[in-house]
């Protein structure tokens, strides 16, 4: 197993299936989210899709969507 730092051009992580909410936009108002060999979770902006991703384990992105779920980061939307 190959070790991944955040940060990586997400062009790096060689094919993965990259995976976007079915609420993005036509502008491109996304992120895009993609499961790794590892078991990681690699999260990367659709604007920019050879540009940094960010890698999270699993538990760290089950919080998050709990987080979501549970409207804690609704201010940052308005």
């Amino acid at each position: 197993m190959r070790s991944i730092r955040n940060g990586v051009s997400a062009s790096q992580l060689g094919e993965v299936a990259w995976l976007k909410s079915s609420a993005s936009t036509a502008q491109g108002n996304c992120v895009e989210m993609a499961p790794l060999d590892g078991g990681e979770v690699a999260v990367r902006n659709s604007r920019d899709p050879h540009g940094p991703a960010l890698v999270f384990t699993r538990p760290e992105i089950a919080a998050l969507a709990v987080g979501v779920k549970a409207g804690e980061f609704d201010f940052l939307t308005v």
